[in-house]
C-alpha cells in the first residue's frame, strides 16, 4: 500500500473500491536452509484456486505486501526481500526485518529484475495487485497469490492466509501457536473490558489525510480487519456509513462524523507516518471540537506502527492497545 497517506488519496479517488501495542514479538532469526522444516514436498492452494506444490518447504521468500511479509516473519523465516523496506520499517512493529532484507520496490510496482536477481524459491503478493504481474513472476519463481482482504469476515481470512503461507513455509506448528495466542488475548481483552463496564460500548477507528485545506477520513467500518479484531473484544462498531465490500473501508469529511452522536462513542486513529491530521489539522475546526466523542476526550492515538492490515501479531498489537485505551 505505499506510504499509507499517499495510498489514502487514491483510496479517495476510487471511492475505496481498491483500499489496499502494548506487547512486541522479537524479530526471529533468518532460517537456515530448509529450517526446521521437514525437506519433503508441500502443495498449497492459493485464492485464485491453483495448487502450487514445492519440492520442500520455502525458505527465500520475497513478500510483495506487508501483512504477508509479517506473517512469514512471525511464523519464523526472515524474507530475502520485500516490497518498500522502508515502509514497513515505519508502519509494521509487531515482527521487523533483518537490515538484510532487500527493497524490491514499491508495493504497486515491484522491480520483476530485483525480485529475479535474489532467485527466491516462493513469492507471495495479493489478488489485488495487478495480474499481470503474476506470469512475469512465475517465469522465475512459484508465486502463492493470498486473499489479502475479504470484508465478509476478514479475522477469518487472515487465519486462513497464514495457514497457506505457514505450510509453504513447512511452519503449521508456529502458526497455530500464533492463532492460540491471539485467541488468547482476545479473550483475554474481553474479559477485561467487560469488568470495566464497555461491554457493548460503540468505538470507531480511522486514519486521515489532508490535501490542500481539505482534510478526508478513512473509516474502518464493517467487515474491515480491526473491526473485525475489536468486535471480538465485545465492543460495537459505531460506523455503519457505506463501506466498500473487500476492505470495510469508507471516506468522509468532518462533517460526516456528526452521525456518531452516542456519547459513550470512543474514536481511536493511527498517524504513524507523522502526519496526524486529528490532532493537528481539526485542532481549532468547531464541527470537530464540538463531537461527543472529542468534548469527552475519548480520542485515542495509537501507537506508532501498529499495522491494521496485517497478520496475528499486529491484531494482538492492535486488541491490546484498544484495551488498553479503556482501562488504562
Amino acid at each position: 500500500m505505499i506510504p499509507l497517506r499517499t495510498a489514502l488519496v487514491a483510496v479517495a479517488s476510487i471511492a475505496v473500491l481498491a483500499a489496499c501495542g502494548t506487547t512486541e514479538a522479537a524479530a526471529p532469526e533468518p532460517a537456515a536452509s530448509g529450517g526446521t522444516a521437514s525437506a519433503a514436498p508441500v502443495t498449497v492452494t492459493d485464492s485464485r484456486g491453483k495448487q502450487i506444490t514445492l519440492d520442500r518447504p520455502a525458505t527465500k521468500v520475497v513478500a510483495l505486501e506487508w501483512g504477508e511479509a509479517e506473517m512469514v516473519v512471525s511464523l519464523g523465516v526472515m524474507p530475502i526481500g520485500v516490497a518498500d523496506t522502508k515502509g514497513y520499517g515505519t508502519w509494521v512493529t509487531a515482527a521487523k526485518l533483518d537490515p538484510s532484507v532487500k527493497d524490491v520496490g514499491t508495493r504497486q510496482e515491484p522491480s520483476v529484475d530485483s525480485i529475479a536477481a535474489l532467485q527466491p524459491d516462493l513469492i507471495v503478493m495479493e489478488t489485488s495487485r495487478d495480474s499481470a504481474l503474476v506470469p512475469q513472476l512465475e517465469k522465475f519463481a512459484p508465486v502463492v497469490v493470498m486473499t489479502g482482504s475479504d470484508g465478509s469476515d476478514n479475522l477469518g481470512r487472515m487465519r486462513k492466509d497464514l495457514k497457506t503461507i505457514a505450510t509453504a513455509l513447512g511452519k503449521t506448528a508456529e502458526a497455530d501457536k500464533l492463532l492460540a495466542d491471539l485467541d488468547a488475548s482476545l479473550a483475554d481483552g474481553k474479559s477485561k473490558l467487560a469488568a470495566a463496564g464497555f461491554a457493548g460500548k460503540p468505538f470507531v477507528m480511522a486514519d486521515g489525510w489532508k490535501d490542500g485545506s481539505k482534510i478526508s477520513i478513512r473509516l474502518f467500518g464493517k467487515g474491515a480487519l480491526v473491526s473485525d479484531i475489536i468486535t471480538q473484544l465485545g465492543l460495537v462498531n459505531g460506523w455503519t456509513g457505506e463501506v466498500d465490500p473487500v476492505w470495510g473501508l469508507g471516506v468522509t469529511d468532518v462533517e460526516g462524523l456528526t452521525a456518531l452522536k452516542d456519547p459513550d462513542t470512543r474514536f481511536f486513529y493511527n498517524a504513524s507516518d507523522g502526519v496526524d491530521v486529528f490532532a493537528d489539522g481539526l485542532a481549532s475546526n468547531a464541527i470537530w471540537k464540538n463531537l461527543p466523542f472529542v468534548e469527552k476526550k475519548q480520542v485515542a492515538k495509537l501507537p506508532d506502527g501498529i499495522w491494521t492490515f496485517g497478520g496475528p501479531l499486529s491484531a494482538e498489537q492492535y486488541a491490546e492497545a484498544v484495551v488498553k485505551a479503556y482501562t488504562g
